[in-house]
């Protein structure tokens, strides 16, 4: 399946949700719609335990990319607001951003969690 997942800053969520989706066998991809300058260092660290190589992951504008070209659109919540696209299911995440590293394990189990019910 080929999946698009969108928030605001694509720092956290979005990227950890890519990296899950990917180590699940998805062709995943992320994006934000204010992208911010770097990736979390607790969603990379997350994902690099995961065994997920991140030496590629950097945050992307949502511009880059046509949803029409994806199985599904996911927002990952926090009111991103895409006219111009549609989005197949928002999981309403709270965005971990800022908080500490246990808030973000919570946050990629319910990413987990939530990739197991599509696959």
């Amino acid at each position: 399946m080929r999946i698009l997942f969108v928030c605001v800053g694509n720092s956290c969520r979005s990227q950890m949700a890519e990296g899950i989706a990917k180590l699940h066998g998805h062709d995943a991809y992320s994006a934000g719609t204010h992208p911010a300058k770097q990736v979390s260092l607790h969603a990379l660290t997350i994902l690099q335990n995961k065994g997920f190589d991140t030496s590629e992951m950097k945050p992307k504008n949502l511009d880059q990319f046509d949803p029409k070209e994806f199985d599904l659109v996911i927002s990952m919540g926090c009111g991103v607001q895409c006219p111009a696209i549609k989005i197949d299911q928002d999981w309403e995440l709270d965005d971990p951003v800022g908080q500490p590293f246990e808030i973000f394990e919570q946050t990629a189990k319910e990413i987990e969690r939530r990739l197991s019910l599509l696959d």
